[in-house]
C-alpha cells in the first residue's frame, strides 16, 4: 500500500478498506491532466517565489519525463498506489527526493482531483462535438442527394403524408445540431479553474490563480473555493447531453431497424455494418442500430446514478464524489463509440428509393391533399374530410390507391372531382407544393440545405488550447 498520507494514523488500513477506497484502476485515465495540472501549478509556485527557480525547473523537467515515459510505455502506472495523483507524486519524490515533496505546496488533493476531472471532461466535450459535426456532415450529404426521394411520413407509425428522405433526415440534422449547441454551452459554463481552492478554504500561500487558470486554458479561476472542489454540475450537464445524444441516435436507429425489415425494405445495410445468423442463412441483421438502441439505457444509468450520488451531499468535498469517474468514463466511451459506428453505418447505407415511393403511394399519404382539392373547389372542409374517408374505404375494399381509380369512380363519390385531381394527388405534387420554411417541398428543402451548409462551414469544433499541453 503506497499512500501520501498516514502521519495521523498508527496502523495500516485493512486491505479490504484499501481496495474499496482506491481509485487508480480507473482514474489512471487522468494521468495527462494530472501531470499538466501539476506543471502549471509548479510554474506558478516558481513565479511567486514559493519555490526557487532551480526547484521549479527540476520538478517541471521530471514531470515532463514522467509524462513521456507513461505514454511511450517505459513507465508503468503501479496499482499499488491509491490513485493516479499519489502515483505521479510518489514517482517524482523517488526521483527528486525532498525537492519532489514540494510539488504539493499550496494544493490539496481535493482541488487536484477537481481540476483533473474538469480538464478531462472539457477535452471529451470537445471531442464529442467533433464527432457530432462529422455525423451532421454525413446526414447533410444524404439530404442533398435525396431532395426528390419521396417516402411516407408517419405519425403513430401509420403512414400519414408524403415527405422526402431529405426532409426526414433533416429532422435528425436539427436534433444533432442542438446537441452541438449543448456541448458549447457546457464548455462555456464549466471552463473555470478550481486549482487553488485547496481542500475547501483556499490557502495562505500567495498563489496566482489567474496565472494557473490561463496556463491551463480556462476563462479564469473558480470564484468560490468550496464550490470549486465540490461542483460536479458540469459532469451532470455532460451526462444529460450525452443521454440526449443517445436518445437521438436510438430514435434514428429504431427507424433504420424498421426500414431494414422485410415489411419495409427501405434500406440495405452495408455488409461491414451488419451481421448474419448462426442458424438462418438468409438473415442480415441491423446489429449496430440495435446495440446503439440498447446502449442508450447504459448512458441514462450513468446520469441517474450520479444525480442520486450528488443529491444529499453537504459542502464541501465528500468521498462519494469519487463515484463520478467510472460512470462518466464509461458513458463517454459508449457515446463516442456509438457516434463513430453510427456515422459509418449511415455513410454506407443504400436507400431503396423506389420502395420508399411505392410505400408512400400505397399508404394513402395523399388523402389530405385530396381533401384540400375538394376544399379548393368549394367543399367545406368537414364535408371534404368525410368524402375522402369514404374514398379511402372504397380503395381499401378494392386494394387500389386513389390515383388508380377512374374519374368515373371518383365522381360517384363526389361530382366535384375532375381530371386535374390526378395531378393534385400525385406524390410529387403533394410534396413540392409544400413550400413554407421547414416543409418537404424541393425549393424549401434546398433553402434549408443552404442554411445548414453555412452553419457547418461557420461552426468550428470546440478546441482546447493551453500552453502547458505542449510542455
Amino acid at each position: 500500500m503506497a499512500q501520501l498520507w498516514g502521519g495521523r494514523f498508527t496502523k495500516e488500513p485493512d486491505q479490504l478498506v484499501w481496495n474499496f477506497n482506491a481509485s487508480i484502476s480507473y482514474d489512471q485515465k487522468l494521468y495527462r491532466q494530472d501531470i499538466e495540472g501539476s506543471m502549471a501549478h509548479v510554474k506558478m509556485l516558481g513565479r511567486q517565489g514559493i519555490l526557487t527557480e532551480d526547484e521549479s525547473g527540476q520538478i517541471l523537467e521530471q514531470l515532463g519525463i514522467i509524462l513521456k515515459q507513461i505514454e511511450d510505455g517505459t513507465l508503468e502506472i503501479s496499482q499499488t498506489y491509491e490513485d493516479i495523483h499519489s502515483f505521479v507524486e510518489a514517482t517524482l519524490i523517488e526521483r527528486l527526493g525532498d525537492t519532489g515533496k514540494k510539488l504539493h505546496t499550496g494544493r490539496s488533493r481535493n482541488d487536484q482531483v477537481a481540476l483533473d476531472m474538469r480538464m478531462y471532461v472539457r477535452m471529451e466535450v470537445a471531442q464529442t462535438d467533433g464527432l457530432l459535426k462529422t455525423l451532421l456532415e454525413t446526414i447533410l450529404s444524404v439530404m442533398k442527394e435525396h431532395t426528390d426521394t419521396v417516402m411516407p411520413g408517419f405519425t403513430h407509425l401509420q403512414k400519414a403524408q408524403p415527405v422526402t428522405l431529405a426532409h426526414h433526415m433533416g429532422a435528425y440534422f436539427e436534433m444533432f445540431k442542438r446537441d452541438r449547441l449543448r456541448m458549447r454551452g457546457i464548455y462555456d459554463r464549466m471552463n473555470y479553474c478550481p486549482l487553488g481552492s485547496g481542500a475547501l478554504a483556499g490557502t495562505t500561500y500567495p498563489l496566482d490563480r489567474e496565472f494557473t487558470a490561463r496556463e491551463l486554458g480556462f476563462f479564469g479561476p473558480a470564484l468560490n473555493s468550496m464550490d470549486g472542489v465540490s461542483d460536479r454540475d458540469y459532469i451532470l450537464e455532460f451526462l444529460s447531453a450525452l443521454s440526449t445524444v443517445m436518445m437521438h441516435l436510438s430514435r434514428l436507429g429504431e427507424e433504420i431497424i424498421i426500414w431494414n425489415s422485410n415489411e419495409y425494405q427501405f434500406v440495405e445495410l452495408d455488409d461491414a455494418y451488419s451481421t448474419g445468423s448462426s442458424i438462418m442463412p438468409q438473415k442480415k441483421n441491423p446489429d449496430i442500430a440495435e446495440l446503439v438502441r440498447g446502449k442508450t439505457g447504459r448512458v441514462y444509468g450513468a446520469l441517474i446514478s450520479l444525480l442520486t450520488t450528488m443529491k444529499g451531499l453537504p459542502l464541501a468535498y465528500n468521498k462519494d464524489m469519487q463515484e463520478d469517474k467510472e460512470l462518466t468514463f464509461d458513458a463517454i466511451d459508449t457515446v463516442k463509440g456509438c457516434l463513430a459506428l453510427f456515422n459509418g453505418m449511415l455513410a454506407t447505407i443504400k436507400f431503396r428509393t423506389d420502395q420508399m415511393r411505392e410505400s408512400a403511394a400505397q399508404g394513402f399519404t395523399n388523402a389530405t391533399d385530396a381533401a384540400d382539392y375538394l376544399v379548393n373547389h368549394g367543399v367545406p372542409f368537414r364535408d371534404a374530410h368525410s368524402i375522402v374517408g369514404e374514398l379511402v374505404l372504397y380503395c381499401l375494399e378494392r386494394n387500389v390507391s386513389i390515383e388508380e381509380l377512374t374519374l368515373e369512380e371518383l365522381k360517384k363519390i363526389s361530382p366535384v372531382f375532375e381530371e386535374d385531381i390526378y395531378e393534385a394527388v400525385s406524390m410529387e405534387t403533394c410534396v413540392n407544393k409544400r413550400l413554407t420554411t421547414g416543409a418537404p417541398g424541393k425549393k424549401a428543402m434546398e433553402h434549408v440545405i443552404g442554411i445548414e451548409e453555412e452553419y457547418l462551414a461557420a461552426s468550428d469544433v470546440i478546441m482546447v488550447h493551453y500552453p502547458v499541453s505542449a510542455g
